[in-house]
């Protein structure tokens, strides 16, 4: 069947209400019943040892049977629920004052018997003679002549036939009905109280299923399930702690959704962008081949080494985009680990500025360093570290003008170097800044260019635990500014400016 917990739970509590019901009906009328026998047959737990003490039964020559059937007689007329057997040693039924056809055993059970003599406790029951398996409250006592052993037994059934018609009779009538009535009024009643206990119950689970059921984790407002955020201190309802931990999977989820869009889309871009940078010097560079190619005859020494000059700068740069996307997909895959050792800022700033010094001097730029002495040495990856200078440099060569300046200053503080490139170029403006880091620029536009670069920086100082940032100042130029730890060995200070 296709039951909602709330429907399955109704139902077993039903069955189970109506099983204590009719478990609690079933005991109470056993316990009523047994109770009533304890008493009966506590009243009457003489009645036997009177009768057997008559002397009027018995002789020199033993029972007299018209006095025993006499006595009988008046004792069930006087009270007509009682039914008195007399019986030999052996439990046979000798004596009795029943219709004809009524007694249907010959011989009854003396283990009860002996056990009521011996005054066990009460109620217990023996044979009834009018009945093939019944068992009934009794009364009984030997009977003896004096100085005698025993020659039979007294046998006092308490409650016979004519209680046994009675008690029918009463339960068919209108009290017990009643009686019925009410105990499965309060049934249905405790029934309805405990179906609106477990609606309200189950209540929670039902709008945590419906949140389940519609959550989206494309993290859309309108989708997302109305659900609480946190659950009150010292909560001890399961279904509140499992809704407030549905509410955080679900804003986790829809975060990383978002998050993987996000980077999706800039990809995209991306993509995008690299494709733009691609084509404009491919473009120029099978422009130039192919003029090449068909002036070859026409065309003179100088324009020849001219268009080929041209063709390898075009090449030289399609080659650099090529190597910096390879770089940073190892970068972006976790394929490249920093190897960690210690080493001088201070000798790894003069040898990167060796490398620039020639593009600078030829575009009139003046390279200055600012070290204070005794700069403790840094533990870091040194080709990481070289390539982030490398390309901090590149950058601001290309975009500072002629008779600009690019200036590193390095600084101790805290454990920690602080490393900060700035130049005197014309600046990033504030609202490209945001996505600096995130995803590239195209060189072909307004943005600043090496996009790419600066990407790799950023993920390579991701692997030292450190982040690049952007630094606002006043006037023009740009100013990144990053950090390394340090190992507390003092290197060498001072390079020439």
């Amino acid at each position: 069947m296709n039951l909602t917990l709330t429907q399955r739970l109704s139902l077993v509590f039903s069955a189970l209400l109506l099983a204590c019901c009719g478990a609690s009906a079933w005991l109470q009328i056993r316990s009523s019943d047994l109770h009533e026998k304890e008493v009966v047959q506590s009243l009457s737990r003489d009645v036997a040892n009177h009768i057997a003490h008559r002397t009027t039964l018995m002789d020199a020559n033993g029972l007299r049977p018209d006095a025993v059937r006499q006595l009988f007689g008046q004792l069930m007329l006087v009270n007509p629920s009682v039914e008195v057997y007399l019986l030999d040693n052996q439990g046979r039924i000798k004596g009795d004052d029943a219709p004809e056809g009524h007694v249907k055993r010959e011989q009854v059970d003396l283990a009860p018997i002996r056990q009521f003599i011996a005054g066990d406790a009460l109620p217990i029951l023996g044979d009834d003679p009018r009945s093939l398996d019944g068992k009934k409250v009794f009364s009984a006592a030997p009977l003896q002549l004096s100085g005698q052993q025993p020659s039979g037994y007294i046998y006092v059934v308490l409650l016979g036939e004519a209680h046994d018609a009675l008690a029918a009779r009463v339960a068919a009538s209108s009290v017990l009905r009643t009686t019925l009535w009410s105990m499965a009024l309060v049934a249905l009643f405790g029934l309805l109280a405990g179906l609106t206990a477990f609606g309200l119950i189950t209540r929670p689970l039902r709008r945590l299923t419906d949140a389940m059921r519609r959550f989206d984790a494309n993290g859309e407002p309108d989708t997302q399930p109305v659900v609480p955020h946190s659950a009150p201190a010292g909560q001890r309802d399961e279904i509140a702690v499992l809704e407030t931990a549905f509410a955080q999977m679900a804003n986790r989820i829809g975060d990383q959704w978002r998050a993987l869009s996000r980077q999706d889309q800039q990809r995209r871009e991306l993509i995008a962008n690299i494709s733009h940078d691609l084509r404009t010097p491919l473009t120029s560079l099978h422009g130039y081949l192919e003029t090449l190619s068909l002036k070859a005859d026409t065309l003179g020494e100088t324009e020849r080494k001219r268009y080929l000059a041209i063709a390898l700068a075009q090449s030289v740069k399609v080659g650099r985009l090529a190597q910096a996307l390879f770089e940073l997909a190892r970068l972006e895959h976790g394929n490249v680990q920093p190897a960690l050792e210690q080493f001088s800022l201070v000798d790894l700033v003069q040898d990167v500025f060796q490398k620039f010094e020639l593009p600078a001097e030829a575009r009139h730029i003046q390279l200055r360093a600012s070290i204070p002495p005794r700069l403790p040495t840094v533990c870091a990856d040194l080709g990481m570290i070289e390539r982030v200078l490398t390309n901090l440099l590149d950058n601001a060569i290309r975009h500072t003008p002629a008779d600009g300046e690019i200036d590193v200053d390095l600084a101790h503080k805290d454990g920690k170097v602080s490393i900060t490139v700035s130049d005197t170029g014309p600046g990033i403006p504030a609202e490209q800044r945001e996505g600096l880091f995130e995803r590239p620029f195209s060189s072909g536009g307004a943005h600043r260019g090496g996009g790419l670069g600066l990407l790799i920086v950023q993920r390579m100082l991701q692997l030292h635990h450190s982040q690049i940032r952007i630094i606002a100042r006043a006037g023009p130029g740009t100013t990144f500014c990053f950090e390394l730890p340090t190992t507390g060995k003092p290197a060498v200070a001072g390079i020439p400016s």
